[in-house]
């Protein structure tokens, strides 16, 4: 099964507040639902080094040079690889995110199912109010999509495939730079790590996320669409520069829908949990490493380099680089 336009849960992992919104480092009320709402402050600084901030694991003798990517970002951006060049000559191995999320064999055939139960139902925008009906049509038709493209009536599968459509028209992607990182990487032959994972189960958990978990992703997702790219272009230019706090700025949307499906937190928490054992277990090999991480799962209270330095290891942050 390879439905290219509605494979929900895979978009979804493609992974509230309005984009123009600036979230906060520490929310006031920090959502219960989203394992990435709350930063370690100390971790957010500016890189001193040209191009996108790094931080580095180390246990004393070896070491691994993290890129915090950006959620979202334009397709192909250009940044500074000055430092990952150096960094990328002589590493022992480049450790990526997943992005080849995949659905077993022996799960494809409820998979197959729960996608069709997805699908269908006449157009979503029949199931809208008027007001937000017409928002919604503005928003499909500045896109370029008809009614049908929409045939569901899951608020969450609506919402989800809004976003896509959306970043799809405007050139964004969540899966640059690591894919040029990967591809550099093979090009010098360094070996490449990278995680899949069967979201085969999530699929099912989608149909049960409750209605206005559903509805709210939707709403959140239009808005978005309405408003349109700039906040995320901001953001990626302040990646690109090094401004982590900036960069921290971008939109989350598809992420905060993917954070209130029921099974989302414990796959999160495996992911995180799977990097952070990569990480160290780069660390037992000697000389250095790469990893490339999205930043807030890097950066947030029980990520990743709160996870590495709970077990011990050495976390310098991109302010206090010194080459």
């Amino acid at each position: 099964m390879r439905p290219r336009r509605l494979s929900i849960a895979a978009l979804a992992l493609a992974v509230a507040a309005p984009a123009w919104a600036q979230v906060p480092l520490t929310p006031a009320r920090p959502d219960p639902n989203d394992p990435d709402s709350v930063i370690v402050e100390e971790l957010v600084v500016t890189a001193r080094l040209p191009g996108p901030a790094w931080w580095t694991v180390s246990n004393g003798t070896s070491t691994v040079y993290v890129l915090g990517s950006p959620s979202l970002a334009p397709k192909k951006m250009a940044w500074d690889r000055t430092v990952f060049d150096r960094r990328l000559a002589g590493a022992s191995q480049v450790i990526l995110p997943y992005q080849d999320v995949h659905v077993t064999f022996a799960g494809s055939l409820g998979a197959a199912f729960n996608y069709m139960r997805l699908k269908g139902g006449g157009p979503f925008e029949a199931t809208l109010d008027p007001q937000t009906r017409a928002r919604f049509v503005a928003a499909r038709e500045k896109l370029g999509q008809p009614a049908r493209r929409y045939d569901t009536r899951n608020a969450l599968a609506a919402g989800i495939l809004l976003a896509t459509d959306y970043r799809d028209r405007n050139a964004l992607t969540t899966t640059d730079p690591a894919k040029l990182v990967k591809l550099l990487a093979q090009r010098a032959r360094v070996p490449v790590a990278q995680k899949a994972y069967s979201i085969g189960p999530l699929m099912g958990e989608m149909i049960r996320t409750p209605p206005a978990a559903a509805r709210t992703c939707f709403d959140e997702v239009l808005a978005q669409a309405e408003a349109g790219p700039a906040v995320t272009l901001a953001a990626a230019r302040a990646w690109a520069g090094g401004d982590v706090r900036g960069a921290l700025g971008n939109e989350r949307t598809l992420e905060r829908c993917f954070a209130v499906v029921p099974g989302a937190a414990a796959f999160d928490a495996r992911v995180k949990a799977d990097e952070a054992a990569e990480i160290a277990q780069a660390l037992k090999k000697p000389g250095h490493a790469l990893a490339v991480v999205p930043l807030r799962p890097l950066l947030a209270q029980g990520g990743v380099l709160d996870q590495l330095r709970a077990k011990g290891f050495t976390v310098t942050t991109p302010g206090q680089e010194a080459d």
